[in-house]
């Protein structure tokens, strides 16, 4: 069965650097890439990235029920299309999903067992920085994703794991931690760990 990993962080805590690490250090993971409605940022491509679709696509799959999760941020559609965990699954991966505290909620509540993990900037100071070294936003669109920032920390409690981004490797070997952690635990080993069993009730001795 497959591990779903939930990632969260406000805009600018470096998640997306740090997934991009996280899956070239370890095997079996598969990122889940979101539909979204809004454009193409910088070097961004389609089904790389994210699924680019219109609003009324996207509103017309959310009735016909096709996202695992969904929300609408800074004006945009954003969702988890259901066909991402089927393929996981079918291909023995767990699922690494970017996703926003809304859609983390939606998710944890269809998929308890689900792992979230929140990505936290420093300071408000460094995340404010590294907003403006992206040089893809004004300053209006900086304050609001400052003060959604604000915000979106409160959650923080909501998740299994906080990861503060200080150190771009230091955080790529936190999380890498926690993926090999949560592989082994008990629960989820129980396939691999009853035929050892039964190797010692088969006698000898």
């Amino acid at each position: 069965m497959s591990i779903v990993f939930i990632i969260s962080a406000p805009s600018g805590s470096g998640k997306s650097t740090l997934v991009g690490k996280l899956r070239e250090r370890l095997p079996g993971l598969m990122f889940s890439v979101s539909y979204t409605t809004r454009s193409p940022r910088g070097q961004e491509r389609q089904g790389e990235n994210y699924h680019y679709i219109s609003r009324a696509e996207f509103e017309e799959r959310i009735r016909r029920g096709e996202f695992l999760e969904y929300a609408e941020v800074f004006g945009n559609y954003y969702g988890t299309h259901r066909s991402v965990l089927e393929r996981a699954q079918a291909e023995g991966r767990d699922l690494v999903l970017d996703i926003d505290v809304q859609g983390a909620r939606q998710l944890k509540s269809k998929i308890p067992d689900a792992v979230s993990i929140f990505i936290l900037a420093p300071s408000r100071q460094i995340l404010e920085q590294r907003l403006r070294n992206r040089s893809e936003d004004s300053e209006e669109m900086i304050a609001r994703r400052l003060k959604e920032a604000a915000e979106e920390i409160q959650n923080w409690r909501a998740y299994d794991y906080v990861v503060v981004n200080r150190e771009v490797e230091s955080a790529v070997d936190t999380m890498a931690a926690i993926v090999k952690a949560e592989r082994v635990r008990r629960c989820r080993m129980e396939r691999e760990i009853q035929p050892i069993l039964e190797t010692f009730q088969q006698g000898g001795g």
